[in-house]
């Protein structure tokens, strides 16, 4: 008898039954989240009466793989472009949101009596919201175009760049069994230099390989190189002393920068839905009934705790923030619950053996009761805040208003703001590819060198010689940075520019003296420094000049090569917004024009951007046709958007049944005196919506018109051809 290795047996086992309880929550209209978690149960040890998994540490190996997929999705969907746009209103609330639930959460564990690890892990486990349970009560209550909602998709996306700070962290503190800050600070350095060294070098390699293999880049192909790239950058963070998931988070990101990353994004969906239904049901295995029932009034506190404190702390964040109140009631009822990194969280508290049992079940319930809620929570916020606006004070509400006003309008940056943030970007940017050179040369050229050379000075001078060819570029880059504010000649900028200078000199004599110390420390290094500086900018000027603006000219063009991001706004003193909708394949309107259309006229929106692949039409003009996948972004308040998304998501839907009874071909329509249509303007006359037609051609006369212009006036004798519903036109003529 053939013997059925283990793997393959608990696999079908989990994938039979996770395949038949999601498929119950679809029908019932549940997270499918929640039906992994359920079907996890159902093949662990604590429940009998099916097969159950016999290897428990197969399956975490692939749950591990499953929270590698997962991460790198998330990563495709992140973007640093999308960081960027999010805007203050998300970044302030976001860091609010955290802030406060790490700290109620530590002091919540306190409270219940647990430990210290268990309690900062609490409160990293109750900081970060569910993005799958967020996008989908959204989809479902059909709020996703209002405006407070573009708010919550903005704080999801800070709360996940704190998530992987959060990962970094508690396994720093996980490791060292301390609180200290030295270490924290060091800790956080460390990550925000490995983010911005492999983004920079991300970002300046990867979309000019992809470009330059357009033409041999297959589906599998594609595949198999970003599959091949995420774990690469996996095993660099692992050596580098991160968690697998940052550098699967970090490759998602960047290739997300890429002009296939759509594409990749596309192809990884399947293996990341496998993957994670595995990690998810691995994670409904670790359920157990009779802890939860030792356990279950910390789990309602737990509950309580969540919901009430990400109400307050969001809606709070966002009133700071400038929000109206109705508006961040809205975005604080939205974000009550936990989900995806969560349970990472608390699985990386399991993996590294520093949490108690009891912390993972009470997370998984929490994030199960908390799922259920968020839908009620969602469609009572509207209302609530309605009601609390009526309630309180007058002067009170105005000073709200007053306020959300003002803030508004500060948030709009002006260029001298503009100017510092690029010049702030772009010191660090060069800063850590400096240093960033300098280790590796140091850590992999000089070892090697060292070996082949008798005296170690002379490694070390050829080390350092080629640390400074290496970082000539960037050095030449970072002294010749100049800010567009030195250019100006008010007074206002003298101050700002001298100081920029000074700055920038600083800068770069630190960071040659950092070089030149790492490979040859002594009391002659000064003089050396100064010596190789002024030869090198008198004898290669030309080169670093070439270099560098080949260098920076690559990467800006890889960093905005990909997409230009419309940023959302909120028009004021109108309650009107930006919103962006995806056109279906199979819409009923698809090659129409804009004019055709009469969007404006119908729902009151404008239509100020349309992206079409890679291209980017700005204002599009009334002749502009749309077409399946187009990206579409119109202005206009919550009411007219829900009215034009409903108009942009109808297709066609008709029977089989209906399909074979239509007739639909071409047709001669002749016009009498007593036509309803003369006098009337083809737009005008009503042919197109009562007969799902078009008005093809025109004979009056001895003239023949092949598509005439929708402007023109029928007249009594006119012959109409129209494409359209036959049945439908024999009523109408």
């Amino acid at each position: 008898m053939l013997h059925l290795p283990n793997l393959v047996h608990d696999l079908g086992v989990i994938l039979a039954v996770a395949a038949i309880v999601t498929l119950i929550f679809k029908v019932i209209r549940q997270p499918v989240v929640l039906g992994y978690l359920i079907a996890g149960f159902l093949v662990g040890p604590q429940f009998e009466f099916i097969p159950t998994v016999t290897e428990d540490a197969t399956i975490r190996v692939w749950a591990e793989i499953g929270v590698i997929f997962l991460l790198f999705g998330l990563g495709l969907e992140f973007s640093f472009k999308r960081l960027r746009a999010v805007g203050g209103t998300a970044t302030i609330t976001g860091v609010v949101e955290v802030l406060f639930m790490l700290t109620m959460g530590y002091l919540t564990g306190k409270f219940l009596g647990w430990n210290q690890i268990d309690s900062l892990f609490l409160g990293g486990i109750l900081a970060i919201s569910s993005t799958t349970i967020i996008l989908r009560t959204f989809d479902e209550l059909n709020v996703k175009t209002k405006q407070f909602a573009s708010v919550v998709l903005g704080i999801l996306i800070v709360e996940d760049l704190a998530a992987i700070l959060l990962l970094v962290l508690l396994s720093t503190i996980s490791v060292t069994q301390q609180f200290e800050g030295t270490e924290l600070l060091f800790s956080s350095l460390k990550l925000f230099f490995f983010l911005c060294l492999w983004f920079v070098g991300g970002i300046f390699l990867i979309p000019s390989v992809l470009r330059r293999m357009k033409d041999h880049l297959s589906d599998e192909y594609l595949l198999i190189l970003s599959v091949g790239l995420c774990l690469v950058m996996v095993i660099f963070a692992t050596q580098a002393g991160f968690s697998p998931a940052l550098g699967a988070f970090i490759m998602g990101s960047i290739l997300a920068e890429t002009s296939e990353g759509h594409r990749v994004e596309h192809l990884i969906t399947p293996m990341r839905n496998f993957f994670g239904a595995i990690f998810f049901v691995s994670v409904g295995m670790l359920i157990d009934p009779a802890m939860l029932m030792k356990h279950w009034p910390s789990a309602l506190v737990l509950t309580f705790v969540l919901v009430s404190g990400k109400i307050v702390s969001a809606t709070l964040g966002s009133l700071i923030a400038g929000q109206s109140m109705k508006n961040s009631f809205q975005t604080g009822f939205s974000l009550a619950q936990i989900g995806e990194f969560s349970f990472i969280i608390a699985t990386l508290g399991l993996s590294l053996k520093v949490t108690s049992e009891f912390l993972y079940p009470l997370a998984v319930v929490v994030s199960v009761i908390t799922t259920f809620t968020t839908p009620y929570l969602v469609r009572l916020s509207g209302p609530l805040a309605d009601r609390v606006e009526r309630l309180l004070p007058q002067k009170l509400t105005d000073l709200i208003h007053r306020y959300s006003s003002q803030a508004q309008e500060i948030s709009v940056s002006t260029s001298a703001q503009n100017e510092l943030r690029k010049f702030a970007y772009k010191f660090i940017l060069l800063s850590v590819i400096i240093v960033g050179i300098t280790l590796l040369v140091r850590n992999y050229a000089f070892p090697i060198l060292k070996e082949n050379f008798d005296s170690r000075k002379l490694a070390a001078s050829f080390t350092f010689g080629l640390s400074v060819l290496l970082s000539g570029p960037f050095y030449w880059s970072l002294y010749k940075s100049e800010s567009a504010l030195a250019v100006k000649t008010g007074s206002r900028f003298n101050f700002l520019s001298l100081a920029l200078n000074l700055l920038r000199l600083l800068l770069c004599l630190t960071l040659f003296v950092f070089q030149f110390t790492v490979f040859l420390p002594g009391p002659y290094a000064v003089l050396i420094i100064l010596a190789v500086g002024a030869f090198g900018y008198w004898k290669f000027p030309h080169h670093l000049a070439g270099a560098s603006d080949w260098l920076e000219g690559n990467f800006v063009r890889n960093l905005q090569g990909h997409q230009i991001k419309a940023k959302s706004f909120h028009l004021l003193p109108w309650e009107a917004h930006m919103a962006t909708y995806e056109i279906p394949q199979n819409a009923v309107y698809l090659g129409m024009t804009l004019e055709s259309l009469k969007v404006r006229e119908k729902f009151g929106v404008s239509v100020v951007l349309i992206e079409r692949g890679t291209s980017l039409i700005k204002a599009p003009s009334r002749d502009e046709r749309l077409f399946p996948f187009d990206k579409i972004s119109v202005i206009g308040d919550d009411e007219q958007l829900l009215k034009f998304k409903g108009f942009i998501d109808s297709t066609e839907e008709t029977s089989e049944e209906e399909a074979s009874s239509i007739d639909y071909g071409l047709r001669g329509c002749l016009l009498s005196e007593e036509s309803r249509f003369v006098g009337k303007t083809i737009r005008d006359s009503g042919i197109r919506e009562a007969a799902d037609g078009l008005v093809v051609g025109l004979e009056r006369g001895d003239k023949r018109l092949l598509n005439p212009h929708s402007n023109m006036k029928l007249e009594a004798g006119d012959l109409l051809w129209i494409v359209g519903d036959k049945e439908k036109l024999k009523e109408l003529f």
